[in-house]
């Protein structure tokens, strides 16, 4: 018996299914607690060729969740673990590891080089980023988010609408997983839906995950879904961009205060309240607006986006 046989055995996969897998290129963002389950099932599955990529490093309060890594790994590269964790479970496939994080000056080259983007990152702002290109280069994103005790996993891009054609407003909330807290079960059966909708991408299966959002509740234990297939993409959104994207010929806002960010985001930066801007003489040019997340940029460019006829573009120095 092969490797791969107990999955051979069943007519979604057979040997044509196996050798699509063989052959794809899947890049995964962040290896925290959603590519915990995610890739070693890719991994297992023999998906060709992984790229892991993250720029963080493994911290103790990760371990609840994050079940590829150990204590003995605590400072190490989370990307670099996650692709040895994966090499050893299957030295028959590539594993590739970028120890940074994703901005808007790289994805587009990532994302290119892969046939399917896997979103396990605990950022909106990359979120957004990744869906942006994936929805451009016509590439599928399986991206998923959890917070407490509930989350969604859905099939956006590809064939399908993007993240923000079902998503299109700022979120309610900036919280993440380190500020509002998250059960690990509940990510790692999100994370091994993910897993499971890009094997269905890959292997080609009908109705297609591609423009289907599935919604858990581990309170209850209840889960909906529905499809977005004809859902319009936004007629306007608001880019991210990072700081080194920035120029003296923008409009820059820094929207944390002296004590959050005792230096600016850029030697151009002004701090000043998205009410200030209402009377700025340079509407034409292009405004930047700059916080931590993300978040405080997009609803005061929400606010602003009528006063404004320039482009706007957010910051999120977190991911800058």
């Amino acid at each position: 018996m092969t490797r791969y046989s107990r999955q051979m055995i069943l007519p979604e996969v057979g040997d044509d299914g196996q050798k699509r897998l063989s052959r794809s290129r899947v890049l995964v963002i962040g290896a925290g607690g959603l590519a915990a389950p995610a890739l070693p099932l890719l991994a297992g599955a023999g998906v060709g060729h992984l790229t892991v990529m993250d720029g963080d490093v493994v911290e103790q309060s990760n371990l609840h969740r994050q079940t590829l890594f150990t204590e003995k790994d605590c400072g190490r590269s989370k990307a670099e673990v996650a692709a040895q964790r994966c090499r050893e479970l299957n030295r028959e496939i590539e594993i590739s590891d970028l120890n940074q994080s994703l901005t808007s000056e790289n994805v587009a080259n990532l994302v290119s080089k892969h046939d399917l983007v896997l979103d396990c990152a605990d950022s909106y702002a990359a979120s957004y980023t990744l869906s942006d290109s994936c929805l451009e280069l016509r590439k599928p994103l399986i991206s998923a988010s959890v917070l407490g005790l509930s989350g969604y996993v859905g099939g956006f891009c590809g064939r399908a609408p993007s993240l923000r054609a079902v998503f299109p407003e700022a979120p309610d909330s900036g919280a993440s997983c380190a500020t509002a807290g998250v059960l690990g079960p509940v990510v790692a059966m999100l994370g091994s839906l993910q897993a499971q909708m890009a094997l269905s991408v890959i292997l080609g299966l009908e109705p297609s995950p591609l423009g289907h959002l599935v919604q858990f509740d581990a309170r209850t234990f209840h889960s909906t879904g529905f499809r977005f297939d004809q859902a319009p993409e936004p007629a306007q959104a608001f880019r991210f961009v990072s700081a080194s994207q920035l120029s003296e010929a923008d409009v820059i806002v820094e929207l944390r205060d002296a004590a959050e960010a005792p230096e600016f985001i850029h030697p151009s930066a002004k701090r000043t309240t998205p009410e200030d801007l209402i009377s700025e003489p340079n509407k034409e040019k292009r405004l930047a607006l700059c916080c931590t997340t993300g978040l405080r940029a997009w609803r005061a460019a929400e606010r602003i986006q009528p006063d404004w006829p320039g482009e706007i573009v957010l910051v999120a120095a977190s991911t800058s």
